[in-house]
Parts: C-alpha cells; sequence; structure tokens
C-alpha cells in the first residue's frame, strides 16, 4: 500500500505571512493536491515574547483568500493535534525527558553573557562559533551549586563529537555537515518552551509528515533535526529546501523592494488567484514556460522535479501585469463582485485606522505631520467611499463605466483613480494636461466648435461624436490629437484615460457641455 502523503505548513504568528512564507504555502498545497495527498497546517507560536493571536488569525485568513486549504490543522481537527505548539509543551518537555535519561542531552546553565564572551573568543581565532561543551560533564554538586545560585538550566542535545551528517535533499541531493562545526545545541530552553529544531522533529514525526518543502534558510537546521530523529528513533521525512526569493537587486526580498505580505496585496485590490499564480512561477516552470494557469490545471503539472536551484526574483511589476490580465478577463459582473468584496475589507481597515487614530489624538500623541497624513488618507477614504455609493446606488451607470475602465486597470485601488471624473462634477484639473493640451492659442475657439457641434447632434453616439471630431480636425487643418486630447482633459481632467468617445456618451450630452463650458471659463481665468 502506497505511503499517504503528508506535508505541512507551519508559519510562526510573529508578524504578517511573508510573500515567502505563501510560496512555501503554496508549493506544499500544490504537492500534496497532486499526490492526493494531505496538508497540515501547523501554527509554531513557542516565541512567547514575539508571538500573538492576532497574527495567526491573518495567517490563516491570508491562506484562505488565497485559496490554500489544508486537511488538518485550526479548524480542521484531526488525529495528531493539537496544532498550536503552545498548547503541545508537555510533549516537548516528555521527549526532552527522554533524552536526558538516555544521556542523549543534559543540562546547561550557561548564562547568555558567558556565551557571547565564549563565541567572541573563538572568532578571534577565526573559529565558527558553537557551543564549547562546558556543561556537558558537570556532576550532580556543581548543578545543585549553580541552581541555588538561581540560575535555571536548559536543555542541550549531545552532538556526536565527530563524523559526518549527511541531508538527503529532493532539489539538491547529498549535502554533508560537519558533526564538529556544530556543537550542543539547545533544544528545550530554561523557561520551559522548545528550541525550533526540536519542536520541529518532534511534530513533524508525530504528526507522520512524509515530505518537509521549506526555505533553503532551513537547510544549516536540518542535520540538527535529522541527528534528533536517530535520537529518537523516529524516521525522518524527506527533505525539499527551496530557493529563498530575491529582490531584483539581488538582496534578500524586503519592504524597498515591494509589500512583503499578503495582507498588503490584499488591501491593494489583488486577485487572489493572480498572485497564486505568480507565486507559482516563483522557483517552479513547466517545460513550455506556461504563464496562466486554471487551478486544476496548475495542481495537474506541479512537481517538485521542476523547481529550480536558484533564488527566484520578486518581479512586482510582473505581478501587476498579471493581475491586470486576469482582471481584463472577467465579465463586468464577476469583476464588481470581486470590487465589492475588496471594498469591503478596506472599509474594515479604515474603521480600524481611525480608531488607531483617535486612540493618539486622546493621549496627545500625535504630532503635526501624522495629524495631516491621518488628514489626507481620510478625505481619500471619503472620496473612495462616495464614489462607490454612487455605483451601488446607480448599477446601470455601473455597467457602463466598469467595462470602459477595466482595459486600464491593474489592480481594484486603480478603479476610483480611472473612474473618480464620472462622479466628480468639479475635479481638479491635472497641471500637466493643462500645461501640454489647453495652453493653446487655439483650444478656446476649438472647445468653443466643438461644442455648437455637439449641440447640433441629433443622435450623441460614439460614432456621430468619432465622426464629428474628425471633420473638425480637417476644418481646422489640426491633426486628431490636438482636438482629441484637449476635448479628454475638458471632460476628465486628466491626458489618459477610458475611449474618449465611449465616456463621453456615458457621461451625457447634457453634462459634456457642462463640462466644456467649465473648461473654457477656467482657461478665461488663465
Amino acid at each position: 500500500m502506497k505511503e499517504e502523503v503528508r506535508v505541512r505548513f507551519a508559519p510562526s504568528p510573529t508578524g504578517e505571512l511573508h510573500i515567502g512564507g505563501a510560496r512555501t504555502a503554496l508549493f506544499n498545497w500544490l504537492f500534496a493536491r497532486h499526490n492526493e495527498g494531505k496538508l497540515i497546517l501547523r501554527i509554531e507560536d513557542t516565541d512567547v515574547v514575539r508571538s500573538r493571536k492576532n497574527f495567526s488569525k491573518s495567517a490563516m485568513d491570508s491562506l484562505r483568500w488565497l485559496g490554500l486549504d489544508w486537511d488538518e490543522g485550526p479548524g480542521k481537527e484531526g488525529d495528531y493535534g493539537p496544532y498550536f505548539q503552545s498548547q503541545r509543551l508537555s510533549i516537548y518537555q516528555k521527549y526532552a525527558g527522554k533524552l536526558i535519561e538516555e544521556k542523549k542531552a543534559y543540562l546547561c546553565y550557561c548564562t547568555q553573557e558567558e556565551l557571547e564572551e565564549s563565541n567572541r573568543k573563538m572568532r578571534a581565532k577565526n573559529e565558527l562559533p558553537r557551543y564549547d561543551g562546558r556543561c556537558r560533564t558537570l556532576s550532580p554538586t556543581q548543578m545543585v551549586n549553580l541552581e541555588e545560585k538561581g540560575r535555571l538550566p536548559s536543555i542541550r542535545f549531545k552532538v556526536p563529537e565527530k563524523g559526518i551528517t549527511y541531508v538527503e535533499d529532493l532539489l539538491r541531493g547529498k549535502v554533508s555537515f560537519s558533526n564538529e562545526m556544530m556543537g550542543d545545541f539547545i533544544i528545550l530552553k530554561s523557561n520551559k518552551t522548545p528550541a525550533f529544531n526540536f519542536a520541529n522533529v518532534i511534530d513533524d514525526a508525530l504528526m507522520r509528515i512524509t515530505c518537509v518543502i521549506r526555505g533553503d534558510d532551513h537547510l544549516s537546521n536540518t542535520p540538527r533535526q535529522i541527528l534528533l530523529y536517530k535520537a529518537l528513533n523516529f524516521e525522518n521525512p524527506q527533505y525539499v529546501h527551496i530557493p529563498m526569493i530575491l529582490g531584483k537587486d539581488g538582496a534578500k526580498l524586503s519592504k524597498r523592494h515591494a509589500a512583503t505580505s499578503v495582507s498588503s496585496y490584499r488591501k491593494e485590490g489583488y486577485l487572489p488567484w493572480a498572485l497564486v499564480n505568480y507565486l507559482a512561477l516563483l522557483g517552479w516552470s513547466t517545460a513550455d514556460s506556461q504563464q496562466f494557469f486554471e487551478k486544476e490545471e496548475l495542481i495537474e503539472k506541479f512537481s517538485l522535479d521542476k523547481v529550480g536551484k536558484s533564488a527566484a526574483i520578486f518581479d512586482s511589476q510582473k505581478l501587476e501585469w498579471m493581475n491586470g490580465e486576469y482582471i481584463r478577463r472577467m465579465n463586468w459582473g464577476g469583476l464588481w463582485d470581486r470590487f465589492d468584496g475588496w471594498w469591503r475589507i478596506i472599509q474594515v481597515e479604515q474603521e480600524k485606522q481611525e480608531k488607531r487614530a483617535n486612540m493618539f489624538k486622546e493621549v496627545g500623541s500625535t504630532t503635526t505631520k501624522m495629524a495631516e497624513i491621518i488628514q489626507v488618507e481620510q478625505e481619500k477614504q471619503e472620496k473612495r467611499a462616495n464614489m462607490f455609493r454612487q455605483f451601488r446606488e446607480d448599477p446601470d451607470k455601473m455597467a457602463e463605466i466598469i467595462p470602459l475602465v477595466q482595459p486600464r486597470i491593474k489592480v481594484f485601488s486603480d478603479i476610483f483613480e480611472q473612474a473618480d471624473f464620472f462622479f466628480e462634477k468639479d475635479f481638479n484639473y491635472d497641471s500637466t494636461a493643462v500645461d501640454r493640451r489647453l495652453k493653446k492659442d487655439y483650444v478656446p475657439s476649438l472647445l468653443k466648435e466643438i461644442r455648437k457641434r455637439i449641440e447640433q447632434l441629433s443622435a450623441f453616439r460614439e460614432e456621430t461624436l468619432e465622426g464629428m471630431a474628425r471633420n473638425l480636425s480637417k476644418d481646422f487643418s489640426l491633426t486628431t490629437g490636438q482636438v482629441f486630447h484637449p476635448l479628454r482633459v475638458s471632460l476628465t481632467g486628466k491626458m489618459k484615460g477610458p475611449g474618449l468617445f465611449e465616456l463621453a456618451v456615458v457621461l451625457g450630452k447634457k453634462e459634456v457641455l457642462r463640462r466644456i463650458d467649465r473648461t473654457l471659463e477656467m482657461l478665461r481665468k488663465l
């Protein structure tokens, strides 16, 4: 009988789910689904100082939003829980005690200062810092004396002093590590919480994990974990260490390259599957370099042997392009549903920001600069909220506007910028647009003639408007651009936007004439 494939994703709730973590979760999810196995979600929340419940919830919300469902874990209890490490402390303590009894681990009373001093001396000798083993041979009397001084012991694992530990990696082959260079490492801290390597081994073994797929930054942890597997008589899983995600400059991906959390992309207005599709291509590809995948297609084609060994480069522009492509492929009804859902998320976030802003005001800690930023953001949000209300109140108008702006939308937040002039009758003119398109000697007389001819149109349609404008360019001996551009700025205040004559029809004849009059009045005042 074929062994069931069981993989896991184990985030630490010390911050928002990182893009790199999301890519790791995706590769595990795809591997599980491709092999009809199971994905286990485990929350590694034993860092009592930095772990937060809200980050646990946020990570799970981000995974759900991406569509990366898990088979066992929080909310889907299985036979190997609990799935929060903070609820498994007694399990770790039990196995640490077992290693003590079998003389495979020992109590260590070293202080942080002593360890730092030891490391400093090793560096001075050009040696790789590692534990010097000073507590390995403490006598019972020495232990009692140290405890009487108030020292609380941690537990260290005894690493073999000689020999090599080999890591069989499905991507990289056999990788060797010298035991001598590792040094004895802590498995249980003095506060009785487990160290990362120890908790990983215990949980992966007890949860029957068959393959560990994680970032290659964990490769150096793996030999220690293999030694623990052997000491505990557990069978170690297969390992796959996938390449890191870097910025375009080759440095570790950070906020100076792009947003690094999944929640940031969700708030900005990205489609979840577009983000999943893009992340799948970071370090993995098909033979024909396919770019776009449906869900079932991606599951079918995914395999670990197509994962590359080189670091993946995160390109925010490509992600934005891919998201825009997905948006352009949607029917306007589907686009509206997604936009509507995104807006609800933004509203919730805005309420949180307002509460935080009010808290600052109440304690009097708001600086002038911060107050200005808060004010600008609130005005921006109120403007967006007003546009959204008008969208909902006039479904027919919405059905006209969405298809017009859809080709120019890369993320949902673009909708407001692309469509704002439909809702603001007294919009501000872009200064560059005025300088380049309206400050021409011929423009006032041109706009007056356009107005006159529009008034005379019996049918206010795209083709009649375009015909009128093209005829006018011939009559005035102007290029079509010299006619179209001033009219666009008059109607939208911008140099670019949806099709000129399509947007004019949506505005309506009366509003088009009013906006031309408004532009002529503005030009008279210049």
